[in-house]
């Protein structure tokens, strides 16, 4: 224990933020059940499908993502499912849901809807109809880093009818998005997601993506405007053999419609972000501080030694570090990797940070 103590001034304390990325690269494989399916989990509720790397019911399994969609109360489709009770509810209770969390409420206290240029306040094009793919904090941690996510999406059925395997496909990014993204959502950060392809204009509109939030949005739009919905093989997941994306967003189970989503991503990849913020403290031995020691070590009939000689100087090893509070309460300890002599003619400056 110390029971000499000196004061840390503010020039002795900054503090420093580093930002560690880490690259997710998910396969069309997994995706798509690579493991007969058993890495994909159902539920009752019919209101998301769950993804993991391994077979859920194995100890290590990991949570990837879980896929959903819906669409506003004000979409064309409120009207047109043919279970108004039910099945039509879940869509708008998803819908609002996201909404309400990614894109907040208007002056009114109404929930938004997803805006497709991100300038909410300019009204423009809504996202009425969405597909949500929600990432695992596991993958993303505090965020999704700007500008590198990617995603190739089939926007023809995965078998089609001439045996082509996504004979028309589109590529989704966040291009440009760390110069070019939007702070008016109340879950953070979030940029516009551009699409381009075979029969898709580049830098195409399809969807945002919320970095903290790690929540992608896509527009129910995207199968329906662009592609042939040519008829899948037999035994082949496809959104619809013989309608648009809306008839499948109205007329189908969450289960089926996630098992077509998941079917047309071939691969998709991102790098997320970990924030490590530091405190660093530069604990500074003047040539007069220090020198003498308190350890047992320095005692030799129950009496102080630091020096044989006379005319020796103090000596005293630096072995740790302690961080005191204001009443001198011991907080953290900093351990050197080998003593360091201190001596009247010396003069030391330690680094000591505290992450967290």
């Amino acid at each position: 224990m110390a029971t000499t103590f000196k004061n840390l001034l503010n020039a002795d304390v900054i503090s420093n933020k580093t930002l560690l990325h880490e690259a997710i690269p998910i396969t069309g494989t997994i995706l798509s059940g690579t493991y007969s399916g058993n890495n994909i989990k159902n539920y009752s509720h019919d209101m998301f499908q769950s993804v993991y790397d391994y077979p859920y019911l194995s100890s290590s399994a990991n949570h990837i993502l879980d896929i959903t969609m819906g669409f506003s109360s004000n979409s064309s489709l409120s009207a047109s499912s043919p279970d108004s009770t039910t099945r039509q509810k879940k869509r708008i209770n998803v819908y609002n849901e996201m909404a309400q969390v990614l894109a907040g409420y208007d002056v009114t206290g109404s929930i938004q809807n997803f805006d497709e240029d991100g300038n909410i306040a300019a009204g423009g094009t809504k996202i009425k109809e969405a597909i949500f793919l929600n990432f695992s904090r596991l993958l993303t941690k505090d965020e999704i880093k700007k500008g590198n996510f990617s995603m190739t999406l089939g926007l023809r059925t995965p078998y089609a009818q001439d045996g082509t395997e996504f004979a028309e496909s589109a590529t989704v990014t966040d291009s440009n998005a760390e110069n070019n993204y939007f702070v008016n959502s109340p879950a953070g950060e979030y940029a516009i997601l551009y699409g381009s392809g075979s029969t898709m204009p580049a830098s195409t509109k399809v969807g945002l993506l919320f970095y903290q939030a790690g929540v992608a949005v896509l527009s129910g739009g995207i199968f329906q405007t662009y592609g042939t919905q040519a008829g899948g093989a037999s035994g082949s997941v496809s959104l619809t053999a013989s309608a648009d994306c809306n008839a499948f967003l109205t007329g189908t189970t969450t289960d089926n419609f996630s098992d077509a989503i998941r079917n047309r991503i071939g691969n998709l990849s991102f790098n997320n972000t970990t924030e490590l913020n530091s405190t660093i403290y530069f604990c500074r031995a003047n040539h007069n501080e220090f020198n003498y020691s308190t350890n047992p070590t320095y005692l030799s009939s129950s009496k102080i030694v630091v020096k044989n000689n006379m005319q020796d100087n103090p000596v005293s090893y630096i072995t740790a570090i302690g961080l005191y509070s204001p009443d001198n309460e011991l907080l953290a300890v900093a351990k050197l990797s080998e003593p360091i002599k201190k001596d009247p003619t010396t003069e030391l400056t330690f680094r000591v940070r505290l992450d967290y």
